[in-house]
């Protein structure tokens, strides 16, 4: 996963400083994002596909104690901190390898232990992580680390569309994290950006930190085709809306129209009519919903029957990942992420095309393995390899994904009917 080769051996590597202060941030960071909840806040679970904050702080610290630890000190790494009782089988997410789990859906009803004793086991495991950084460690180890560092900001996001999720559940507007919305003033006028026909290299390569799912690097072949300079706005999809979207069967795939009138789908989740208008349930409390700011949390039946009435279509990954490394260095640094407040996707300023942050990116590519795949060794080889099955990668991160996680080929995947996260739409078309 970090380029080096994947063996057994215990080939010692200085873990050197910068690690180490990665590790205290990402790991205070997590916690940071608990302080505006109350205990009840943090115990709750408002979906089977979300799971309590108590439950993401747990989860992470098992984490580096189940997989880190023993890579780093063998037998001795499996020891038990005395503060608090090994928790296996509430913490285990889908690791059938490492035992028992208990099952999703009932992750609310884990009262006990409680968010006090979570917070104290977290304090107890990173005190033996940091004392375990002082000293070089195996090879296997390191890279089991930047995994569960990577996983860790995984879980910041989730933290944020989860809470986002159960404070929209309650029958009046709560805020998360108070916010003053900046003023953008109108989206530019969409334009398309035109790429020729040819062979393209995509994925990870060999250097660097990658999941294993974004390797190895391969050839593709792209016909000609053009794709949008920024995402899809409330406003424009709001004309979609006018016209009769969400009643107009051939916009939609048959699902997708299956899913709209079983539950009575009328506009993206988290928006409902207020007099003429609409208004949305954010973090930042109940806003109106305004017409310059990117459209999120469509699923990817929206998503596509917004791009047939629109005359385009969704970018298949590779075209939105040949397109987004064109301009990587500028928008990876300027992208708006959560270190930037609000958590609301913008309108882009400056120029920005909105490759990376803001929203993800629906595509229409099924998500399934890439030539020559083959899945992360030890004991995370359930990691990403077993869920390629009936879901579509999303590309770019958005407003609530931790700066510098996302990269190019980066990959999200979700199932088709997903709408909790802040997925949004890039349009595309193949060249005439």
């Amino acid at each position: 996963m970090d380029g080096s080769p994947r063996s057994d051996t215990m080939e010692a590597a200085s873990v050197g400083g910068d690690l180490r202060d990665r590790y205290i941030r990402i790991r205070r960071k997590t916690e940071a994002l608990a302080v505006p909840l109350s205990p009840e806040d943090m115990g709750a679970q408002s979906m089977p596909d979300a799971s309590p904050v108590k439950w993401h702080l747990a989860h992470t610290t098992w984490f580096f104690e189940r997989f880190f630890l023993p890579a780093a000190e063998g037998e001795a790494g499996r020891r038990t901190p005395s503060s608090a009782p090994a928790h296996d089988e509430l913490w285990n997410s889908y690791y059938e390898g490492a035992g028992s789990i208990h099952p999703r859906p009932l992750r609310g009803l884990l009262t006990r232990p409680s968010a006090e004793e979570v917070l104290a086991h977290r304090r107890a495991v990173d005190e033996r992580v940091l004392e375990v950084l002082e000293r070089p460690l195996p090879a296997e180890a390191r890279r089991i680390l930047e995994v569960g560092l990577a996983h860790e900001e995984q879980h910041q996001e989730l933290v944020l569309t989860d809470v986002q999720h159960l404070l929209a559940a309650h029958p009046h507007p709560q805020v998360y994290v108070p916010c003053d919305l900046p003023q953008r003033g109108p989206a530019r006028p969409l334009g398309f950006l035109a790429f020729a026909a040819g062979v393209y290299e995509v994925g990870a390569g060999d250097d660097g930190f990658a999941y294993d799912n974004e390797r190895p690097r391969h050839r593709v072949f792209l016909e000609a085709f053009e794709i949008a300079d920024r995402l899809v706005t409330c406003g424009e999809y709001l004309a979609f809306m006018a016209d009769g979207g969400y009643r107009r069967f051939e916009f939609w795939l048959a699902e997708g129209w299956d899913l709209v009138r079983r539950e009575g789908l009328f506009a993206p989740l988290y928006w409902r009519r207020e007099g003429d208008g609409y208004v949305r349930r954010t973090l930042h409390g109940e806003i109106p919903v305004r017409p310059e700011d990117p459209v999120t949390h469509v699923s990817l039946y929206e998503a596509h029957a917004y791009a047939t009435w629109a005359g385009a279509r969704l970018p298949t990954e590779f075209e939105w990942e040949v397109a987004a490394r064109h301009h990587a260095m500028r928008e990876l640094a300027t992208g708006h992420f959560a270190d930037r407040r609000p958590h609301l996707p913008l309108a882009p300023a400056d120029g920005a095309l909105q490759f990376f942050g803001d929203a993800w990116a629906w595509t229409s590519s099924a998500y399934g393995p890439y030539p020559g795949f083959r899945a992360e060794d030890g004991p995370l080889f359930e990691y990403n390899g077993k869920f390629m099955v009936n879901q579509y990668v999303l590309r770019g991160g958005s407003c609530a994904t931790p700066p510098g996680h996302v990269r190019p080929s980066y990959r999200n995947f979700f199932p088709a009917a997903a709408r909790w996260q802040f997925s949004g739409i890039r349009l595309a078309r193949t060249a005439r």
